[in-house]
């Protein structure tokens, strides 16, 4: 009788061919060929004329996916890849995903005279432009749109309700946008020099990535809650401050 086939090992690692790493990957055969033509890669495990690649190659393929999604050039990723070890790509995604992760709200689909009625206003295409142009809602097809980031959706449509002018609420966003760029730029430039930098000079050491990520995503919300007790403080201060002004002018007005 012919001798049975071997059985698999089920310890040996996961292996794709190059259709199949492409295809789990979101990308053409051809691009996953120019990116290890270009180095960025490693060689697959020949068998024959046949090359296997493992989750690695996977990895790094879907990090340099995402990162040409964020707009990086191929110049760019190419040098950040080169410069890191095989294997921090499953980490950085990692690292990625947690800093996509919604806080506590997803993004939502509505009508426009849904978003329209949140803030209580009659529907105006110019108001919706705006909030389109400043990242805060995506247009869709039909009559649809998605609020990209729903809490200051919904946080600017009650100000509205309020009695504040819808342009005078979605022109406060700007500044907004630009004083937390300011602080959060600080922030992570300390955060990177005194606990990211010593593992980047120690180079990626496997056992540290664990408390790196638990670092970053641990930091998120200790920013977010120092951010707003300050700023509630500040608010309490301008409020005073503001009527305190008003008071003594009116009172100066009627000696």
């Amino acid at each position: 009788m012919p001798a049975e086939p071997a059985a698999a090992d089920a310890t040996a690692p996961e292996e794709f061919t190059v259709d199949e790493l492409a295809s789990r990957a979101q990308m053409t055969v051809r691009n996953v060929r120019a990116y290890a033509g270009r180095g960025l890669i490693d060689a697959p495990r020949l068998v024959g004329r046949t090359g296997y690649y493992n989750r690695e190659h996977l990895q790094r393929l879907q990090l340099i996916r995402q990162l040409l999604e964020r707009g990086f050039t191929l110049a760019a990723i190419e040098k950040a890849v080169q410069s890191t070890p095989q294997g921090a790509a499953g980490h950085t995604l990692d690292l990625m995903t947690i800093l996509d992760l919604p806080e506590e709200d997803e993004a939502e689909v509505m009508a426009r005279d849904d978003l329209a009625a949140l803030a209580g206003v009659a529907r105006d295409a110019t108001l919706i432009e705006s909030l389109v142009e400043l990242g805060l809602v995506e247009a869709l097809d039909g009559d649809r749109v998605r609020l990209v980031e729903p809490a200051v959706v919904r946080a600017g449509a009650a100000a509205v309700t309020m009695g504040l002018a819808p342009a005078t609420v979605i022109g406060l966003f700007p500044t907004l946008q630009t004083h937390l760029r300011a602080i959060t730029d600080t922030f992570v430039r300390d955060v990177v020099n005194e606990l990211i930098q010593p593992f980047i000079d120690a180079g990626f050491p496997e056992d540290d990535w664990d408390r790196i990520l638990s670092l970053v995503d641990g930091l998120l919300p200790i920013a977010s809650q120092v951010t707003l007790g300050v700023f509630r403080s500040e608010f309490r201060q301008s409020i005073d401050t503001e009527i305190g002004e008003q008071i003594t002018g009116l009172a100066s007005q009627q000696r």
